[in-house]
């Protein structure tokens, strides 16, 4: 029986089509998961612009990128818990505002420690997007919808991410690093902006919602609710949840790989060999009639640097709609979820480690991104888990696997860091160790259940993971 507190559902008027207000929350996401990588990933190409500006070695540089992860890790669980109490409208308004605020601050800091300061609270306000867009999306959109939607989202993020090497050349050929960070800083105020005039938390106080629509919305008015009480000893007793979140340490000690140290590792190693390949070669003339020589080679190894992205994004929509097909036909959740998780993060560490030694630059971020198309299949497997886990908690759960994920991206950019200034800058070490992390992240998706819910009742009812 449903709690007396809920509204009953207004019967949908007869051969009255829904309206389509939900797919507009999709629409804010994406773009929000853009506008989040933009501004994450463009310090990674203006790394070593600040790396010279500020005298930090590679090390520092590992505890500049990790700082930022650090705080995202930290902050998960209390801004997904926040989205669980006050809704994710005024969370997001926040927390937008925040890390916009933070990225502009990145171009006034002055040394290491500042660096390090900015680019920590930087992170702590990123740290609210993912979850509550998550929560978002289980009030506003029906559960067949969700995994989709989460694939957008995701092609979203890893596009965003894509665009921003070639956006901060772009910038940058204007303006200094510095002042590239507070352009890039404006386009979330815009975001928050518009999005708090539009959205409502529950999809029933939207003037663009009619009785239709709500009717396919139904079996969420328990995730709408808001609360306090997390039962957080079931969560910790859930093996799964724990499962999730190594995998998801695993995945995320790779991926922050091409978000960090990529424009440096084509720097040192591929840098002199780009015009090595036919196609870059020509490329690199056609552009010399525009740009100088120096400025070609930036522009194309930006666009090398996207590429990793690029095809995440591929990757992400391509699961999200493969494995809602087989679902669909199959009905065996548990088993295609699992099967894209160990399929996928094995192919990231095979061909992370093969695109090391390929010579040829272009088929060696090919074969780069091809790992991360691998890594993203995960992807909406991964976060649709924390919605159909946590139901009403769905906040509370995605904060807690995206925090162990970014403890994992926390510890990447360090390890790469000691690496290279231990060894000389060994990059070969450095793949096989990501290479290895990979493969135990998809071990870790043969022991998931990805659908029973915390709560069992009569609106979720339990799965059995063994017919599911």
């Amino acid at each position: 029986m449903a709690p007396s507190n809920l509204p009953a559902s207004p019967p949908p008027g007869k051969g009255v089509q829904p309206t389509r207000a939900r797919y507009w929350v999709i629409v804010f996401a994406i773009a929000l998961a853009v506008i989040q990588y933009i501004d994450r990933v463009c310090i990674s190409q203006a790394a070593p612009f600040i790396s010279q500006d500020l005298n930090l070695s590679a090390k520092q540089m590992g505890y500049v990128f990790s700082a930022f992860t650090l705080a995202y890790a930290l902050f998960e669980i209390p801004t997904g818990w926040l989205g669980d109490r006050m809704g994710p409208r005024r969370v997001l308004l926040r927390v937008v505002l925040w890390w916009s605020c933070f990225t502009a601050a990145t171009g006034l800091v002055w040394n290491q420690s500042s660096m390090v300061a900015t680019r920590f609270l930087f992170g702590a306000g990123e740290a609210g997007c993912f979850p509550n867009l998550t929560k978002a999306f289980s009030a506003w959109l029906p559960g067949r919808q969700r995994i989709r939607a989460q694939a957008l989202m995701w092609m979203g993020a890893r596009w965003g991410g894509a665009s921003a090497p070639l956006l901060v050349v772009a910038v940058m050929a204007f303006v200094s690093w510095r002042m590239a960070f507070l352009v890039f800083a404006m386009l979330g105020v815009i975001w928050a902006i518009v999005f708090y005039g539009w959205f409502c938390d529950n999809p029933r106080d939207h003037k663009s919602v009619n009785a239709a629509e709500l009717e396919l919305l139904h079996e969420n008015q328990l995730n709408v609710l808001s609360h306090s009480a997390v039962p957080w000893r079931e969560m910790a007793a859930r093996a799964s949840i724990w499962l999730l979140g190594a995998q998801y340490f695993c995945l995320s000690f790779g991926w922050y790989f091409y978000v960090t140290w990529l424009p440096t590792y084509l720097k040192d190693v591929r840098g002199l060999e780009i015009k090595s390949n036919g196609l870059m070669k020509w490329l690199a003339d056609l552009l010399e009639g525009s740009f100088t020589p120096d400025m070609s080679l930036k522009i194309l190894a930006a666009v090398l640097a996207g590429i990793p992205l690029l095809f995440g994004g591929f990757g992400s929509l391509i699961a999200g709609v493969l494995s809602s097909r087989l679902i669909a036909r199959t009905g065996l959740v548990a088993r295609v979820r699992r099967s894209f998780g160990f399929i996928g993060l094995t192919g990231a560490a095979a061909l992370l480690m093969i695109s090391f030694y390929i010579r040829d630059p272009l088929l060696a971020m090919l074969s780069m991104g091809m790992a991360s198309f691998f890594n993203d299949t995960t992807m909406p497997g991964s976060w649709t888990a924390c919605m159909d886990v946590g139901g009403k908690y769905a906040g509370t759960v995605s904060g807690s696997m995206n925090m162990m994920g970014n403890f994992g991206g926390m510890a990447g950019p360090v390890v790469v860091g000691y690496v290279l200034d231990l060894t000389h800058h060994d990059w070969r070490l450095v793949f096989a160790i990501s290479s290895v992390i990979y493969f135990l992240g998809a071990l870790c998706w043969l022991f998931i259940d990805p659908v029973t819910p915390l709560e069992k009742t009569a609106e979720q009812p339990r799965m059995d993971p063994n017919e599911h």
